[in-house]
């Protein structure tokens, strides 16, 4: 970086909102590089060329050619897009490894796409060459900047070329994914044998794409200072931590942001009625809309406790679904959006006939539902196992609607328990419980349920909550210093 010319960074994501997203990582990648444009990086976003991003960019044009990736990677175009006022987009263009139906990573049936390792693999790749000084655009950043293991493979590639090339950054998005392959897979994916031991790709005698970014980039970013600290354990640490404990010096965790502009309940859209800081009585509106929408009985006063959730083992759902008949004689509603493991999905939807006008499943996507569930709902409920960051806790304290969240990653940076002492100093913001257990998220319920009585208390906790500042400002920035740091310093 010479002169007063700004930093260029590379975000590499399989994941990019709204087209496509699984969870927090769509929704960071397309609102994290916009914050850093703002803040005047010039950034660019490298994403595959699945038919959703293909369909919203017809007028993407082709900026280079990748005869040969190497191994057996699939030859690729490279497409540039970019609407005004927007962060540019290049896009890997292989129709044979990215237009498919299905997730970014599965199909239809839910089960793993069988060459993952070469459609994630020629992401890193195109990635590692638009790093290096063998890029054949003009553009050539200062920063690769990494998203979670189907971009772990990049930092790899980065090591293995010589000449100038970018500073790389791999960002942990959840460490329990980690994108792992046989051994075989090495010279498919056109990695030099040397990168095959335990100082770099080797994990237990395969092919880990995370571990590589993790082994190989000069600096490790993840979404929380509280997941930082834990992925450094054994608890939480996925067979990783050893290898954290050992770049401890290279981890730094920075909280992710919101889009505080899609997420404002004064002028959400999909709500029923709009409501603010100061007119927390008109969320009642919400509340009436969301029980008629889902089958609710219609009860002003009975709590209603939302979820809005991947139905899994890790978001602690099985915890929930194991209480559900304490939860109405506490007495209280429960509205569930989300999709998930199949057995989740049957247990809540049994639930849901069992407790009919008392429970509510809607197994399904849908981003206008989950707005009007934040909305509608008087308590929000995260019990995760484990929580890297999280983003709906920090949505719930924006829209009034205190969570109920375990003691886990980004929720401890995020939530502070209504304690008596908190509550007295004005800090309080929803409910903390501990352990992982059905019995510990129940009593953190009852004392949400009990504190709702008191409506001074109630009305304390949803504006304290709601004056947070949850936006990409302070984090942008701290990605910004950490970037131009390790420019400077190389």
């Amino acid at each position: 970086m010479a002169g007063d010319s700004p930093l260029r960074v590379l975000f590499v994501t399989p994941e990019l909102a709204p087209w496509v997203k699984s969870g927090g990582l769509g929704e960071v990648s397309a609102t994290l590089p916009a914050s850093l444009r703002g803040l005047g990086a010039d950034v660019r976003v490298l994403v595959p060329g699945y038919p959703a991003i293909a369909a919203a960019h017809p007028e993407a044009r082709v900026v280079a050619t990748v005869a040969d990736p190497g191994g057996e990677l699939a030859p690729a175009r490279l497409l540039f897009a970019q609407r005004p006022g927007q962060v540019p987009l290049l896009i890997v263009d292989c129709p044979e490894c990215f237009r498919r139906e299905g997730s970014p990573y599965q199909n239809e049936r839910r089960r793993d796409w069988p060459d993952n390792y070469l459609r994630f693999g020629l992401l890193s790749r195109v990635a590692a060459l638009l790093a290096g000084e063998a890029s054949p655009l003009a553009w050539r950043p200062h920063v690769l900047n990494c998203h979670d293991w189907p971009a772990g493979l990049a930092p790899a590639y980065l090591a293995f070329k010589r000449g100038a090339k970018a500073v790389s950054v791999m960002t942990v998005h959840n460490l329990a994914f980690q994108g792992i392959f046989p051994p075989a897979t090495l010279p498919a994916l056109g990695l030099p044998p040397q990168a095959f031991h335990r100082d770099g790709v080797e994990y237990y005698g395969s092919v880990s794409f995370l571990k590589a970014g993790l082994v190989y980039a000069d600096q490790i970013t993840t979404v929380s200072p509280g997941y930082a600290r834990e992925i450094q354990t054994e608890e939480y640490g996925c067979g990783l931590d050893g290898l954290l404990r050992h770049r401890h010096d290279r981890l730094t965790g920075i909280l992710n942001g919101i889009d505080t502009a899609a997420w404002d309940p004064a002028t959400d859209p999909f709500l029923a009625g709009p409501y603010d800081f100061a007119r927390i009585g008109a969320k009642a509106v919400n509340k009436a809309a969301l029980q008629r929408e889902l089958g609710l009985r219609p009860d002003p006063e009975t709590p209603l406790l939302g979820v809005v959730s991947r139905l899994t083992h890790q978001k602690g759902i099985d915890l929930l679904a194991a209480i559900v008949p304490r939860i109405v004689t506490l007495p209280a509603q429960l509205a569930v959006l989300g999709t998930g493991e199949a057995e989740l999905e049957r247990d809540l939807t049994e639930l849901a006939g069992r407790f009919a006008g008392r429970v509510a499943a809607a197994m399904r996507f849908d981003e206008a539902l989950a707005h009007r569930v934040e909305a509608g709902a008087d308590i929000f409920v995260m019990p995760s196992r484990f929580e890297p960051c999280g983003l709906n806790q920090m949505y719930s304290l924006r829209y009034g609607t205190p969570p109920v969240a375990r003691a886990t990653g980004g929720l401890t940076d995020t939530v502070v328990d209504a304690t008596s002492g908190n509550v007295a100093a004005g800090t309080a913001t929803g409910f903390v419980f501990g352990a992982p257990e059905p019995g510990a998220l129940l009593a953190a319920l009852e004392r949400a349920v009990r504190a709702r009585r008191d409506g001074k208390l109630w009305t304390a906790l949803q504006r304290t909550g709601m004056a947070q500042d949850f936006g990409w400002g302070r984090s942008a920035r701290r990605y910004l210093g950490l970037f131009q740091a390790l420019v400077t310093g190389r």
